[in-house]
């Protein structure tokens, strides 16, 4: 008995993959990691620029005015003589609108 092996040709080897694989890769840095890191970027900026009297909105909807900035936290006055402190990671945008 005789056996008969049949060998597959490779239209291009190994590098269309490679670069197929990497063009993958580039999709994903710069529609993916690319835009978050700006993200990132810009929201640290912002945290570091907060200064008293800004109105802000913290990331759970809650809308107030800074009346204190430390180092890592804010302090932020919500109604006349309400005040709640918060971590600078918290605040979320800067509010359109006055809070009374």
């Amino acid at each position: 008995m005789q056996t008969i092996f049949l060998q597959a040709t490779g239209d291009g080897g190994i590098l269309p993959q490679v670069l197929m694989f990497g063009a993958i890769i580039l999709v994903f840095y710069f529609f993916m990691i690319r835009p978050q890191q700006k993200k990132a970027s810009d929201q640290k900026k912002f945290r570091d620029e907060l200064t008293k009297g800004m109105n802000v909105v913290t990331i759970g909807g809650l809308h107030g005015k800074l009346v204190a900035i430390e180092d890592a936290t804010v302090t932020i006055e919500v109604d006349k003589g309400i005040r709640l402190t918060f971590d600078k990671s918290a605040i979320s945008v800067e509010a359109t609108s006055k809070v009374q």
